[in-house]
């Protein structure tokens, strides 16, 4: 069974940054997609970036290229998503998600397991 742990996330203002880490445990078949799927109060859960571990090929919303950055970590399976220049529309709860395939259109579709959440708050 995997697991996917994840940290970082917080409270910054505008115009600041934010890493958050997502280690995932138990059986990784490489390579495996991990990314990060965002949700903000009242909207529908969207995806944010995906690292195709072992192929090294990323994805990025739209919204987020330029600012955000996906790469792996220093333990094995686990990626960093680095997050600059944050906006208040960047608010939310950022969850990790591994499995699945690689897409450039959307973050590992089909993946199978998520991890429990963690909030981000950007004030103006």
């Amino acid at each position: 069974q995997v697991q996917l742990v994840e940290s970082g996330g917080g409270s910054v203002q505008a115009g600041g940054s934010l890493r958050l880490s997502c280690a995932a445990s138990g059986i990784i078949v490489s390579p495996t997609c991990i990314g990060w799927f965002r949700q903000a109060p009242g909207k529908e859960r969207e995806g944010v970036a995906s690292l195709y571990l072992g192929m090294g090929w990323t994805y990025y919303h739209d919204s987020v290229k330029g600012r955000f950055t996906i790469a792996p970590g220093n333990a094995e399976n686990t990626v960093v998503l680095e997050m600059n220049s944050l906006k208040p529309e960047d608010t939310g709860i950022y969850y990790c998600t591994a499995g699945g395939a690689y897409s450039r259109k959307d973050v590992c579709p089909g993946s199978e397991y998520w991890g429990q959440g963690t909030q981000v708050t950007v004030s103006s």
